[in-house]
């Protein structure tokens, strides 16, 4: 009636060997798509880093404060240096809304500001 259960050398019924191969592909897959995610990720970082240096590098008006500081060295033996401060702040604020104010006492110093970029630079006499 009753049959008994073979044994295997350990003990305990012997049972189908269990078969892994699925979830080791499943496992591969996960790695392999969040390998791609990470590496997706940092390459759009990249990107928006060079942007974001290229874009200050334009933002930065080089060659409008070294026309103003030209302007303003080849200006500074006039008499009227009130006259002229003045204008070349009206000027400035009329071509590149730029905020250009300069002053001749015993150094001459330079402030430039155009909202974006503040710019102080102070000349000595040799």
């Amino acid at each position: 009636m009753y049959k008994p259960v073979s044994c295997g050398s350990r003990g305990g019924a012997v049972m189908a060997r269990l078969n892994d191969d699925a979830q080791w592909i499943i496992l591969m897959g996960f790695l392999v798509s969040f390998s791609f995610f990470f590496l997706a990720l940092v390459i759009n970082q990249s990107t928006v880093v060079g942007q974001t240096t290229a874009e200050s590098v334009i933002e930065f008006s080089k060659n409008d404060i070294r026309d103003v500081r030209d302007l303003i060295i080849r200006n500074t033996t006039v008499s009227n240096s009130s006259a002229v401060n003045s204008d070349i702040t009206i000027i400035s604020l009329s071509r590149k809304n730029a905020v250009v104010k300069y002053n001749y006492i015993d150094s001459l110093r330079i402030h430039y500001n155009n909202g974006v970029t503040d710019y102080n630079e102070n000349w000595t006499r040799i």
